[in-house]
């Protein structure tokens, strides 16, 4: 499976961004995918995901409210809408998807996101 983001740019706080994953390859083994961030100088943590049978959510508590992840099977693309954003969703926004059974996971390459104040 290869993963790729787009997307990312500058925008001031309080904008909105849309990130894209297209996802290629093996997308029959993909169980789930998700939205993973890295700030300069803190650890990747996890964003959003969701299922690939129900399409079933999960967010982070920081984005809840603010960002909504959705896909669109037919063309095998997760995507992040970000709205409401601030100075600390500044990072490295990163696409992963997981297989099912012991298939493994794959990242995507990532995409910067910058919010100036």
């Amino acid at each position: 499976v290869q993963l790729v983001e787009s997307g990312g740019g500058l925008v001031q706080a309080g904008g909105s961004l849309r990130l894209s994953c297209a996802a290629s390859g093996s997308t029959f083994s993909i169980n789930a995918m998700g939205w993973y961030r890295q700030a300069p100088g803190k650890q990747r943590e996890s964003v959003a995901r969701i299922t690939s049978g129900s399409g079933s959510t999960f967010y982070a508590d920081s984005v809840k409210g603010r960002f909504t992840i959705s896909r669109d099977n037919a063309k095998n693309t997760m995507f992040l809408q970000m709205n409401s954003l601030g100075p600390e969703g500044t990072a490295v926004y990163y696409c992963k998807a997981v297989g099912s059974g012991d298939r493994g996971e794959w990242w995507g390459q990532g995409t910067q996101v910058t919010v100036s104040s």
